[in-house]
């Protein structure tokens, strides 16, 4: 789940080591592990037909939003509930501790929290605002308002006319836009607690009114600024591998590890992260060589495969996505070789214009079905095998599945669209482990049961 703000911009090297400097950890062992569990529900829908058309518009929305940091006119998103498929943690801020469910978003940097019982959330996927679970900061003895004279209110404040140094003012307000919703507040210092272990002067927002935000959880941006979770702890590198979250089927839940330690982790493939362009600073950016389905290569156009100085191309990995999305060029190759491939199955027309997705096929008949891997071979040599559960959403009630990785061909008249090109969703990496080591910009995987 990407975000833009009216505060929060790319900074320099130099105020990201001020910024670090200014939280303390008290005995931060190596590593610390934390539950991490799938926000699909075992029945998300009694309706098939409306949870693909919700699946749908809730990823064209995210899409658009990735690419663009505002939502389209011409795209309108019905809400459902956990439509973005995305996973939670545990996270305890305050004194005494206050216990939250967070959703972990690797396309946004900002840690905040519902934090009013008068909290608002117009037109949101869940029915009662007031049972929103908070932060109330009124209970905690550490918390404390981000003023304009601390380095961490940026880019400053307008009302203290270039002296912060002096300036008793509270930080501006913040404003962070997520597709068609937004959340707004204000920024605290706190304590960040672990069992033994406190992060103090933590930045976490207080988010007292929202609009159209798809879950009710909390939200922990792990993107690439010093503002998300990862970079304010200071942790060399995050893992996480995530079990299926097939609907009829809930597995123990995953783990997320927050990792102190230079260690090298024996049996992982490893792909560089890409500069980022200046318009998109908190994604993590990787460089690919080409696609493949099943054996044959696809030969996609490179400038498609990397992001330029313009902001345009590149593949983006996503944890907040369910199943990804790929801009219409490259959906098009892809899509017109999984055509062929499949060609011996029945293609149900009726079901991809009723939920816009396409392909869609009917297996009504057969006893087993044979998808084609998806194969994203990495600069560096590393290859991400996707089989075809984990890129395909699969109704077998009914025997029909859809390919339901998105695209605004349709609604996009430009060949070649700004931001990513390709975003790989959640969905795409279950059952991997996959590390991001920040200290050395790279990603590690490998395939193993989750």
């Amino acid at each position: 789940m990407a975000s833009s703000t009216s505060l929060l911009f790319p900074v320099f090297t130099l105020f990201s080591i001020l910024f670090l400097a200014s939280s303390s950890k008290d005995n931060i062992p190596a590593t610390i592990t934390i539950p991490l569990t799938s926000t699909f529900t075992s029945k998300l829908s009694t309706e098939p037909m409306v949870f693909l058309q919700h699946l749908a518009s809730a990823s064209l929305s995210r899409a658009h939003h990735l690419k663009h940091g505002t939502t389209s006119p011409l795209v309108k998103a019905s809400l459902f509930p956990h439509s973005y498929g995305g996973h939670t943690i545990p996270l305890s801020f305050g004194t005494p501790p206050q216990k939250l469910s967070f959703l972990v978003d690797t396309g946004s940097d900002v840690v905040w929290a519902p934090c009013t019982t008068h909290y608002t959330c117009t037109n949101c996927s869940f029915s009662d605002p007031k049972k929103v679970p908070i932060f109330n900061p009124e209970l905690s003895s550490s918390s404390k308002i981000l003023d304009c004279r601390n380095p961490k209110c940026f880019p400053g404040c307008p009302r203290c006319n270039g002296d912060s140094k002096n300036c008793s003012h509270a930080c501006p307000q913040y404003s962070l836009h997520y597709g068609t919703g937004a959340a707004f507040g204000f920024f605290l210092l706190e304590n960040l607690n672990f069992p033994g272990k406190t992060i103090h002067k933590f930045l976490v927002g207080c988010t007292t009114s929202a609009a159209r935000v798809p879950t009710s959880d909390a939200l922990a941006g792990f993107g690439r600024t010093m503002f998300s979770l990862p970079m304010q702890m200071g942790v060399k590198k995050f893992a996480y591998c995530l079990n299926s979250h097939d609907y009829d089927d809930t597995r123990n839940s995953s783990k997320l590890i927050l990792d102190y330690s230079d260690g090298e982790t024996k049996g992982l493939s490893y792909t560089p992260f890409l500069k980022n362009p200046p318009d998109f600073p908190i994604y993590y950016y990787l460089g690919v060589e080409d696609i493949k389905i099943g054996n044959t290569l696809l030969g996609i156009p490179s400038k498609y495969l990397a992001p330029g100085s313009d902001g345009r191309g590149g593949l983006m990995i996503d944890s907040g996505f369910a199943y990804g999305y790929m801009t219409g060029p490259v959906f098009k190759i892809v899509t017109n070789e999984l055509k062929k491939q499949m060609s011996k199955y029945r293609r149900s027309l009726e079901l991809e214009t009723l939920s816009g997705l396409t392909p869609c096929y009917n297996f009504t008949g057969h006893k087993s079905i044979k998808i084609p891997d998806l194969i994203y071979q990495f600069r560096g040599g590393a290859n991400m095998v996707v089989p075809g559960k984990n890129y395909f959403v699969f109704i077998p009630e009914i025997s029909l599945a859809c390919f339901p990785v998105v695209t605004d061909a349709g609604i996009n008249t430009l060949e070649f669209t700004p931001g990513p090109s390709i975003i790989l969703g959640n969905y795409q990496h279950v059952d991997y482990y996959v590390q991001f080591d920040l200290k050395n910009e790279r990603l590690g995987f490998r395939q193993q049961t989750c």
